[in-house]
């Protein structure tokens, strides 16, 4: 079997692909066009995760790089070279994407949308009909704060908390419209926020919260503040809006790769098999917020209503509202199906604190 995987040079996708190689003699890696050597920074990733030297030497013999313009139709290529990528694949890992919480709609539904129905295009020339293994997002569940999110629910009812959320959405609606048309299974799987605790380095792809530092430190800077909070050492007093039990799911990205390919090896249906990724513990909002604070140095607080006397500091945060509303996210995803394969829990690991920390603490520079 000959697989083909999309966004391998992601903070998912590497993880992908590092476990894909210990089952696959060979891979064909699909990257962005322009995007930088491919196989440098796959092999960059390998060196800093501990990767046994015997299967980095291997890469040369056993990884095709074949670029592409995932926005485009046929990806980019020309007749030939599509026909012949698509007649050569067995399967077909879709995990390129945007994950942009604060993007455009337009530009999210062109990569998120798009790019999918362009790789379903990919999969539909293919003599061999290669399986489909869709990467979603749980929180295709959109907007809604409290109950019980299921696998088999994917509708609008409540609405989105950002254009990310209802680019995917519509990405795994396409994905289901295509199984029905063409009578083909597909295998979706909906990983929760994921994280790591490999300490963030300059040649790793960036840590998915640290959007949300960014975030406040672009404010802090708009605010007239040094990375250190504020000059003398004070530190501003922020206050985030969210609910006092507010949780949420926060899964390691490397539990959740194995995951995938545990359900990648069991027979599909003939349908479109839908699974959440999940962890078996939520992490508190005020937890998130305790780890915001140490990496801003910010005196962060969670409040339940919107003040009404709102900083300066505050008010930006007004012209970031996509990740704000998780803090108030009380939901539950259920992950009934994977329990039933593998039992609980689905990773052993205990996301805390002090395990965020580890990946996203102070910078790692020195090389490896």
């Amino acid at each position: 079997m000959h697989v083909a995987l999309t966004g391998a040079t992601g903070f998912l996708g590497l993880r992908l692909l590092r476990r894909l190689l210990a089952t696959q003699a060979s891979l064909t890696v699909l990257t962005h066009a322009g995007s930088g050597d491919a196989r440098h920074r796959i092999t960059r990733f390998l060196e800093l995760s501990g990767t046994e030297d015997a299967l980095i030497a291997s890469l040369p013999g056993r990884l095709r790089v074949v670029e592409i313009e995932l926005e485009q139709p046929r990806l980019g290529l020309s007749g030939d070279d599509f026909q012949e990528l698509a007649d050569g694949i067995d399967a077909i890992w879709h995990s390129a994407g945007s994950i942009n919480l604060e993007g455009d709609l337009a530009q999210l539904r062109r990569i998120n949308v798009e790019g999918t129905r362009h790789v379903l295009e990919l999969a539909a020339a293919g003599r061999r009909r290669p399986l489909i293994r869709h990467v979603s997002t749980s929180f295709v569940a959109g907007a809604r704060r409290e109950g019980v999110a299921y696998e088999d629910e994917l509708d609008d009812t409540y609405g989105f908390e950002n254009a990310y959320e209802r680019s995917k959405y519509e990405a795994e609606r396409l994905v289901r419209a295509w199984s029905r048309e063409h009578g083909r299974p597909v295998v979706v799987v909906r990983p929760s926020i994921l994280v790591t605790d490999l300490p963030a380095h300059p040649d790793l792809p960036a840590h998915p919260l640290q959007v949300i530092e960014r975030i406040l430190r672009d404010s802090m800077r708009t605010a007239g503040l040094d990375g250190d909070g504020a000059p003398g050492g004070h530190r501003p007093r922020m206050r985030l809006v969210g609910h006092p039990h507010g949780h949420l799911n926060l899964m390691p990205v490397e539990d959740a790769a194995e995951i995938m390919l545990r359900l990648a090896s069991r027979p599909a249906s003939a349908g479109v098999d839908t699974y959440h990724v999940v962890h078996g513990h939520d992490v508190p909002a005020s937890a998130i917020v305790s780890l915001l604070a140490r990496l801003t140095h910010l005196d962060l607080g969670l409040v339940a209503e919107k003040p009404g006397d709102a900083s300066a500091l505050e008010a930006l945060m007004d012209f970031y509202p996509g990740f704000t509303a998780y803090l108030s996210h009380r939901r539950r995803f259920d992950d009934t199906r994977v329990r039933t394969l593998f039992g609980p829990p689905a990773s052993a690991v205990r996301v805390d604190l002090d395990y965020l920390w580890s990946g996203l603490g102070p910078r790692r520079v020195t090389t490896a």
